[in-house]
C-alpha cells in the first residue's frame, strides 16, 4: 500500500486526535493567563510528591519487574495476575479498596491511627495513591524491558565470575534501560494526572488534577485553562523524549 494511500487512510484517526489539542489553543484565554489561587500549591503539591512516589515506584518495581520477566512457578504466575489485576482496577475503584485498606477504621488504618497518624488525606496518603496509580504500569513496561535482553549475554557474563548484582547492573539493567525509561515515563504520566483514586483517598492536599475539578465546579472551563496547560507540560515531554528516542533507536536497528 503506498503512502499517500495510508496517509488517507489515518487521516479521520489523526484529525480526531489533534481536535481537543486545537480546541486548546484556540480556547486558551491568553491575554488573562494567570493562576488563581491555591493552583501554585497544587502544582507544588503534584511535582513533590509526585517525585517521592516515583522514586518508590522505581525501588518497589524494579525488582518485581525482573521476578516477572525471569522467575517461574506458582507465585510468580500470582504475582503476574495481581499486577494485572491492579492495572486493570478502574481508578475509582482502586481508591475505595484504599479506604477500606488504609482508611482509619480498616485492620491497616487502626493501629497507625493509634500511635497519632491518619492515613487519609495528607502527604502519606497522597503518596500512597499514587504509588497505586503507577506502579503496575512501571512494572509491566520494566517487565517487557528485561524479556528483551538475552539471557546468554546474562550466562556468558555469570561464567566470567560476574555476581548476581553485577550481572543485574553491568548486562540487564543497562541493556533494558530504554525500556526502563519508557516505563517511568508512563508512570509520570500517571503520577501526575491520578485523579480517580486521589480524589477518593487523598482529596488534601490537593494536586493538579483535583485542583482542576475544584476550579472546574468553580469557575467553569474558562478557570481551568492554565492548570491544564501546566499540566501538559509537566507529563508530556519526558514520555514524548522516551517514546521517540525508542522508536528512532528500533528504525536504526531494523
Amino acid at each position: 500500500m503506498t503512502d499517500r494511500r495510508l496517509f488517507w487512510l489515518c487521516a479521520p484517526a489523526c484529525l480526531l486526535l489533534a481536535i481537543p489539542f486545537a480546541a486548546l489553543l484556540q480556547e486558551t484565554p491568553w491575554r488573562d493567563f494567570s493562576l488563581v489561587a491555591g493552583d501554585l500549591a497544587a502544582v507544588r503539591v503534584s511535582l513533590v510528591l509526585g517525585a517521592l512516589a516515583m522514586i518508590l515506584i522505581a525501588a518497589l518495581g524494579t525488582p518485581l519487574a525482573l521476578w516477572l520477566a525471569r522467575g517461574s512457578g506458582t507465585l510468580r504466575k500470582a504475582a503476574d495476575a495481581l499486577v494485572l489485576a491492579a492495572l486493570l482496577t478502574p481508578p475509582l475503584a482502586m481508591g475505595i479498596l484504599l479506604v477500606s485498606a488504609y482508611g482509619p477504621y480498616s485492620t491497616l488504618g487502626r493501629p497507625l491511627a493509634g500511635i497519632g497518624y491518619m492515613l487519609s488525606n495528607n502527604a502519606g496518603a497522597f503518596i500512597l495513591a499514587q504509588l497505586y496509580g503507577g506502579l503496575a504500569y512501571y512494572v509491566m513496561a520494566a517487565r517487557s524491558a528485561f524479556e528483551g535482553v538475552p539471557r546468554l549475554l546474562e550466562e556468558a557474563a555469570r561464567t566470567m565470575g560476574a555476581t548476581e548484582r553485577q550481572v543485574f547492573t553491568l548486562v540487564t539493567l543497562p541493556l533494558a534501560m530504554r525500556g526502563v525509561i519508557t516505563g517511568l515515563a508512563i508512570a509520570w504520566v500517571r503520577v501526575i494526572g491520578e485523579f480517580g483514586i486521589v480524589m477518593t483517598f487523598a482529596y488534601f492536599p490537593q494536586g493538579i488534577p483535583v485542583r482542576l475539578y475544584v476550579n472546574l465546579q468553580n469557575d467553569g472551563v474558562d478557570g481551568v485553562y492554565i492548570l491544564v496547560w501546566i499540566l501538559l507540560l509537566a507529563t508530556l515531554p519526558f514520555p514524548l523524549w522516551a517514546l521517540s528516542k525508542r522508536r528512532g533507536e528500533a528504525l536504526q536497528a531494523s
